[in-house]
């Protein structure tokens, strides 16, 4: 039995097709809040602290949630937890619309938020059902494109809807998209039944993947998964930090109309699919020519990271016009994106197939974290400094450059998925700890 066996390409694809179709509704869900912030901001009386905590309700208890369901998909069939995620979200989208208080608003986020929180762990552990690991990197990539097309066209529609039917309208739409596709799903949704068999990356600490299971006191405790869990915190800090407050900054700061902060936006956007995809299949392509995972995903990760640090240290540190402005910052946006994509492919090569799913999801949860503080912090900053000073965001935004930089450290220092694929086989317990 070879390492394809179960492969099929066309039904494979299929479900990544799908699949990222979840990941343009779960992102334009995600961005709405900070895309209408100025028109809710004013009538809910809010001031940028205020936002910032309603903002980063969504992810109270989005890590919870994540780790909750990620042990679930390791026994439940990932096609009914996305069926059910689905169809949460188109509910729950409706009290959006209707509720009119902080408080109300508030819970409303964090339910959402711990509805959609195990979303990409599952989705990632669906298609690696699907795919084998040396052609993981690009299924997991164009999911994330939908995750960015998501946030282009939330750019281009969301200020829309606004104008002409006010900012709730916008709740009500993507309920019912939610709606439609979770009808598809039931439709032709499918599970995967793709196992590794005889590959060179057999699982964790050398295991067969198959059939051992690894004690989680030891999954979690080693130094490549722990850098890989950095990596996430400090790509879903950056992202937080952005999908929250860059509406406002192009608005209020650099002194945009709605409609046109809304395109510069999706310009910011759209930036991030070429890169993400480029250095998606540039790391694939390393490693068909043989090259170790180190270099092939582990070096690429950290010098995107460290690109995107310097960019974001430049837009706080130099003299710019809006224009340059957004040209800088759409490229620091779009280089640590690729970790989206590769370290869930890391964690795959080190981690048994049977508790990929909740590793996944343990990183996913931690990763959130980042995305839960950054925009409190954030709007701490800017209140501080200013609502309309564009300084006052880019320090905020710069916050982002110091937790990219430290992830790249630890990583470049102890992130080695070959140390851990050479662990002696009698390191191996039989059962879970």
């Amino acid at each position: 039995m070879t390492p394809l066996d179960g492969y099929r390409p066309r039904a494979a694809w299929t479900m990544t097709l799908m699949l990222t179709a979840l990941a343009l509704i779960n992102f334009l869900d995600k961005i709405v809040l900070g895309m209408v912030a100025v028109p809710l901001m004013r009538e809910l009386n809010l001031s940028p602290s205020q936002f910032g905590l309603v903002a980063g309700s969504f992810y109270w208890l989005f890590a919870l949630s994540t780790v909750l369901v990620g042990f679930l998909s390791n026994r439940v069939q990932t096609r009914w937890l996305l069926l059910g995620m689905g169809i949460l979200w188109a509910i729950l989208q409706m009290p959006q619309a209707l509720f009119s208080s902080m408080a109300a608003f508030l819970l409303s986020r964090v339910a959402l938020g711990a509805a959609e929180g195990p979303y990409y762990p599952v989705s990632v552990h669906a298609l690696y059902k699907w795919f084998p690991d040396e052609k993981r990197n690009m299924p997991v990539a164009l999911l994330n494109q939908g995750a960015a097309l998501g946030l282009l066209l939330a750019g281009l529609l969301i200020p829309v809807v606004t104008h002409h039917w006010g900012w709730r309208m916008n709740f009500i739409i993507l309920g019912s998209i939610g709606a439609v596709w979770s009808v598809l799903w039931l439709c032709v949704g499918r599970e995967g039944n793709l196992t590794r068999h005889g590959s060179s990356r057999a699982g964790a600490f050398g295991a067969d993947s198959g059939a051992a299971r690894v004690p989680y006191r030891r999954l979690l405790t080693d130094p490549t998964i722990l850098s890989i869990f950095l990596i996430g915190f400090s790509a879903y800090w950056m992202l937080g930090a952005n999908t929250t407050w860059l509406p406002t900054y192009l608005e209020r700061a650099l002194g945009f109309s709605g409609l046109s902060a809304g395109r510069w936006f999706a310009v910011v956007i759209g930036t991030a699919a070429p890169v993400n995809l480029g250095l998606s299949w540039l790391s694939q392509r390393m490693l068909a020519r043989g090259a170790p995972s180190r270099r092939a995903r582990v070096q690429l990760v950290c010098l995107a990271a460290t690109g995107s640090a310097i960019l974001f240290l430049a837009l706080a540190g130099l003299t710019l016009a809006p224009l340059q402005k957004i040209a800088v910052f759409a490229l620091a946006g779009a280089l640590p994106t690729v970790a989206l994509v590769l370290a869930p492919a890391l964690l795959s090569e080190v981690v048994p197939d049977s508790q990929r799913g909740a590793l996944i999801a343990i990183h996913t949860a931690l990763s959130s974290l980042g995305a839960a503080i950054a925009p409190v912090l954030v709007g701490r900053i800017v209140q501080a400094h200013g609502s309309t000073n564009p300084h006052a965001y880019e320090l905020g935004f710069a916050t982002s450059a110091t937790i990219l930089i430290v992830a790249s450290l630890v990583a470049l220092r102890w992130l080695h998925p070959d140390r851990s694929l050479r662990e002696p086989a009698s390191a191996i317990a039989t059962t879970a700890g």
